[in-house]
């Protein structure tokens, strides 16, 4: 028997979807979302909530929700948001997604609300704070690791050395951990708020935190996955940081 008042007591944390229009799923649009995200919150404490793109909404779920879960997606950020214009014919925007995922985090942010970026989400907190983004790594750096791995996601794909006197650091406790990889765009000019946490051994930002708020942490990987302890520990502390706003 499920314990309700055991539920009761853990926080809210909101988790955004992917779309799509194709046929893979339903011959109309649909959201998205892999199953191993609401395990990694609901796994760790958290009680998960999956999030419609409705930027009108935004305002009445971070009423409800204690917590705030960026995801990765098959999508990029238009550079139009820093000043930019898409010079990589990989670029693939979904507009809707990303209005709502900055008025979601603009409201957590200005609450003090934890959020954890994963991948696109950690680029749409350096964009949102005034940074940019590398819209495709091989054509701005030719000799970088490959960031899109051919073996499985569960699977690590290189290191990420964690910089010390970080949010991350005090987490994790190693110089380095193993992590997976699955992006072509990366963290160019870093936001003036945010702070480098973690790289990779080509120096592509694997992280980055703000060191004035509760939790706003991105990671460029997807930890999702678990591919070590490490992941585990973030989740933990993020949803750790969600309980206290209750």
């Amino acid at each position: 028997m499920i314990d309700i008042y055991t539920t009761k007591n853990k926080p809210l944390i909101g988790i955004t979807t992917d779309t799509g229009d194709d046929n893979s799923y339903s011959p109309y649009p649909w959201y998205a979302l892999r199953q191993n995200y609401v395990e990694y919150i609901s796994n760790n404490g958290g009680v998960p909530i999956i999030l419609p793109h409705h930027p009108e909404h935004a305002q009445r779920y971070a009423e409800i929700i204690d917590g705030l879960l960026i995801t990765g997606g098959d999508f990029d950020i238009s550079p139009n948001y820093w000043g930019g214009e898409i010079i990589s014919d990989t670029v693939k925007l979904n507009p809707q997604r990303t209005e709502f995922e900055m008025e979601m985090a603009k409201i957590f942010l200005s609450q003090d609300k934890p959020i954890l970026g994963i991948c696109n989400g950690q680029q749409l907190l350096n964009v949102l704070l005034g940074g940019s983004l590398i819209q495709h790594i091989p054509d701005a750096f030719p000799d970088a690791l490959e960031h899109s791995q051919k073996n499985p996601r569960h699977q690590a794909a290189h290191d990420a050395t964690i910089l010390g006197d970080t949010l991350l650091a005090n987490i994790v406790g190693n110089n380095a951990i193993k992590v997976n990889s699955s992006h072509h765009q990366a963290v160019d000019k870093i936001a003036d708020e945010l702070v480098i946490n973690a790289i990779a051994p080509d120096n592509i930002i694997e992280g980055l935190e703000h060191p004035h708020k509760r939790f706003v942490m991105g990671v460029q990987w997807h930890p999702e996955y678990v591919v070590s302890d490490a992941d585990r520990l973030i989740v933990k502390r993020f949803i750790a940081a969600c309980q206290k706003t209750k």
